[in-house]
């Protein structure tokens, strides 16, 4: 209860602290108020003063600079308060102050401003692990920055945006943005700062190559990387870092007695780790230890009593990452040594802390120890849940892929929604203004108006009325022409055809008259027969000359009565769909007479060759074509083996003439289906 009471006690004494000084400021008038935000900016930046009275001195400073509307001096104070918060950990509260800031500069267009602010929103992000959110604001401060052309923000937007698609497993992703930051940092001067940049950078690279096998190229890097360390002036824990990375490598190169000599060189350093990360000589000693035991070494005991000296330090730590690690490979030895208990042991201890500290690559390795450890059910049961756990691991890597991809995508379309937004705003001022002095110009010159359109609007229509008139008679030239060349067509189709057959069925039965006899009398019945087809075609004939398209009659209801007659004439069952969206007025007579005539071969060739009960006839509409699509349940034919057939051929003719194309589908005893594509000209 006391501790809150301090608090408040402080709040209240520092609210008052702020009174004050506003009042102090008002008195003194405009340009003291001036210099006292500078003095209030300048307290906020102090070293020895504790950071909430820091907070407290740039949140009155901002009070100045709103009151006097400064735009620059708003932005600087904005920022200030925001990385006063972040110092402090408070990040939620830097992000509120960060967020005004963008707005802000947003609303006044300061491209600069808004790039320092999602910098800063990022960072914030990137400090609480909230990958995603940290990627999106990183990727928009550097499009601001590139923008700008500022090499330096760029670079270090880029280091970032490497790291965090390392850390999601976007592993190209991270090469190629690394990459990219990396040849702009080695055009800058060599500080400290910027080395030891090239030295993450280089790392990152090294890392991110071994992940996807390029193990030749991480040597590189990591090399690269070494060098740069030895360029620092406090670059000996990169050194060490950079070999311990390079012993990795070699262990992935199975060149295993180069990663234990490094190893051994690392080890010997102990006393040095202390000082900046005490975790990391255990892990020296179990990679050591585990490293002999990959390269068949036979010092077991020597293995050993490393491995218990780097599980005792790592216990003594209490860091379960570490501890985790060393027991995990710890375990391993044993089940080499083929000594269950022990192994069983340490297995399960990596098995409880990786559930603790949701490690799931470690967990991974204990429940494959477990499952060979363990017999019977219990074995079988460890071995389950590392199939599900591999395939959960697997599952959420495909997901997470390209996810900053889709951020950035939707990033991308967010901003342009915003500039479209923006662009529709300024538009509609423009058009409503225009619309304003449009309507006084047509007030004052409206009477004129109306009687120079009256004039113009009888010329337009007598020019309208000559141009129908003329368009009416070339249209009754193409009927006229339509109909002259079916005719021909039809008298050329009567008299090479039907007269041909009669002709030749006329002279056959003049031959028989003399003949007598049951093979006379099945030759007649033959001729007869034929005689019945003739008459057939010409009843065809007939039905289409008596069919004119030209007159506009509706062509649905043309093919509804050609299927009334035919299927009733060749005893079949009858489908027939269309698309009430097709507007048949624009298709071209000539091709319309086509369609109709291919139907009516299908229907013909059907009833002749398929033995078919049911025909399906469907019109379909399909962007800027028609599709025609003829179907029955008969016994099918060869396609391959029938292209020559004179049924194909006459429908393959006719819709060459409309530039149509025919696809035949066809299986034996599951019937055939005819798709005849229309275009459609407007």
């Amino acid at each position: 209860m006391l501790k809150y009471l301090n608090i408040l006690l402080d709040v209240v004494r520092d609210c008052f602290l702020i009174y004050a000084l506003l009042a102090v400021s008002q008195i003194f008038g405009q340009n003291n108020e001036y210099k006292e935000r500078d003095s209030l900016y300048e307290l906020s930046q102090k070293s020895d003063l504790d950071i909430s009275k820091k907070i407290l001195y740039a949140k009155l400073a901002l009070k100045i600079s709103e009151g006097e509307n400064v735009d620059s001096l708003i932005i600087k104070d904005l920022q200030n308060i925001s990385l006063l918060y972040y110092r402090s950990s408070k990040f939620t509260q830097s992000r509120k102050y960060s967020n005004r800031q963008l707005n802000f500069a947003a609303e006044i267009e300061d491209t600069l401003s808004m790039a320092i602010s999602n910098f800063n929103l990022a960072s914030s992000y990137y400090a609480e692990l909230k990958n995603d959110s940290s990627y999106y604001h990183f990727s928009k401060a550097l499009k601001l920055y590139s923008a700008l052309n500022r090499k330096e923000e760029i670079a270090q937007s880029l280091y970032y945006i490497a790291d965090l698609q390392d850390t999601e497993q976007d592993f190209v992703g991270s090469e190629e943005s690394s990459i990219r930051a990396l040849k702009l940092f080695e055009t800058f001067p060599r500080t400290e700062d910027n080395l030891d940049y090239l030295w993450t950078l280089n790392n990152l690279l090294g890392i991110v190559s071994m992940k996807l096998e390029n193990l030749d190229e991480s040597l590189k890097y990591h090399a690269s990387a070494q060098r740069i360390a030895n360029e620092m002036k406090e670059g000996y824990y990169n050194d060490i870092f950079s070999k311990n990375n390079i012993a990795v490598v070699y262990r992935k190169q199975n060149k295993l007695q180069d990663a234990i000599d490094i190893y051994k060189d690392l080890a010997k350093k102990k006393n040095t780790y202390n000082h900046y990360d005490p975790t990391f000589y255990p892990l020296v000693l179990e990679n050591l230890a585990y490293t002999k035991l990959m390269a068949g070494r036979d010092d077991f005991e020597e293995m050993e009593s490393t491995f218990q000296e780097a599980y005792r330090i790592s216990d003594s730590l209490d860091d379960p990452i570490t501890k985790l690690a060393v027991a995990v490979d710890f375990s391993k030895f044993y089940l080499n040594r083929k000594q269950r208990d022990s192994s069983l042991k340490y297995a399960s201890i990596s098995y409880n802390l990786s559930k603790e500290v949701s490690a799931n690559e470690i967990l991974l390795d204990a429940l494959k120890v477990l499952s060979e450890l363990e017999p019977g059910e219990a074995g079988k049961a460890y071995l389950n849940e590392y199939i599900s756990l591999s395939d959960s691991l697997l599952s959420v890597e495909r997901n997470v892929r390209n996810k900053f991809a889709r951020i950035e995508f939707e990033t991308d379309k967010i901003s342009a929604e915003n500039e479209k937004m923006d662009l529709q705003r300024k538009w509609l001022f423009v058009v409503a203004a225009v619309l304003l002095v449009a309507m006084l110009l047509l007030y004052v010159i409206v009477n004129q108006r109306a009687k120079n359109k009256q004039l113009k609007f009888e010329k337009d229509q007598q020019k309208t009325n000559e141009e129908i008139y003329n368009l009416m008679l070339s249209q009754q030239d193409k009927v006229d022409e339509a109909r002259a060349n079916e005719k021909k067509r039809i008298s050329q189709d009567m008299h090479d055809g039907i007269l041909g057959r009669l002709f030749g069925t006329r002279l056959s039965l003049d031959s028989l008259n003399t003949l007598e006899g049951d093979e006379a009398m099945m030759s007649r019945a033959q001729y007869i027969k034929e005689l019945q087809d003739i008459e057939n075609d010409i009843r065809k004939l007939s039905h289409d000359l008596s069919t004119d398209f030209v007159l506009g009659s509706n062509f649905t209801t043309i093919v509804s009565e050609l299927l009334d007659k035919q299927s009733a004439a060749y005893k079949l069952d009858y489908k027939f769909d269309y698309d009430e969206h097709i507007d048949w007025d624009i298709i071209p007579n000539k091709t319309k007479i086509s369609v109709y005539r291919i139907i009516q071969e299908s229907l013909q060739n059907i009833y002749k060759h398929a033995q078919a009960q049911h025909v399906r006839i469907a019109f379909q509409l399909n962007n800027e074509h028609i599709c025609l699509e003829v179907s029955d349940d008969g016994k099918g034919f060869d396609v391959s083996r029938s292209r020559k057939g004179i049924g194909i051929k006459n429908i393959n003719s006719r819709a060459k003439e409309f530039n149509g194309e025919v696809i035949f589908e066809s299986e034996k005893e599951k019937g055939t289906t005819i798709k005849i594509i229309i275009p459609q000209k407007h």
